[in-house]
């Protein structure tokens, strides 16, 4: 936290180099929330490039209250919802979407994240919106509940059944045999 204080005053005094910092920080983490919710990596891209490049044309006014993770993310899921309403985005389907996965282990183990993140990737785009945010969220973007919720313009509780249900879902999707 102390070290993205100093970036934001860094990068009002016109430090470019605190920009890129901050990007490299935390465009895998905004990424992943992106391409999670939206199922294109091209259009998670587009998603993460729009945030910094807002967050910099605004940087003068920006004030830091809590987490900056938390407030980029939080702008990375807005420009998602954005999307979505303003072109009518339909979600692509699952088999187009492409996996940010990492390429660190052999090839069997890679094949075998491969499959596992596919088969992960293909149960919460069957989600509800709403309830595959919150997991997202929540465990990828690593929010907490009260972030979520007020991000999501809904009470606490609301966030943490979504959460629950949206859970749930995808354990029966991922395992059918198994009824809970």
């Amino acid at each position: 936290m102390l070290e993205d204080e100093r970036l934001v005053l860094r990068i009002k005094c016109g430090d470019r180099g605190a920009l890129q910092r901050l990007y490299e920080k935390y465009r895998n983490r905004l990424l992943t929330v992106a391409a999670s919710l939206i199922n294109d990596a091209d259009t998670a891209e587009d998603v993460v490039h729009d945030v910094f490049v807002t967050f910099a044309a605004g940087i003068q006014k920006y004030r830091l209250y809590g987490s900056l993770a938390s407030y980029l993310t939080t702008c990375a899921v807005n420009r998602v919802r954005d999307r979505i309403r303003k072109r009518k985005f339909e979600i692509l389907e699952a088999d187009r979407f492409e996996l940010l996965g990492s390429d660190s282990a052999g090839p069997d183990k890679s094949a075998i994240f491969d499959e596992r993140s596919q088969m992960l990737a293909d149960a919460l785009a069957k989600l509800p919106f709403e309830q595959r945010e919150v997991i997202v969220l929540h465990l990828q973007g690593q929010m907490k509940f009260r972030e979520i919720a007020s991000s999501q313009h809904v009470s606490l509780s609301t966030a943490q059944a979504r959460y629950r249900y949206g859970l749930d879902k995808l354990r029966s999707i991922l395992n059918p045999e198994v009824v809970q």
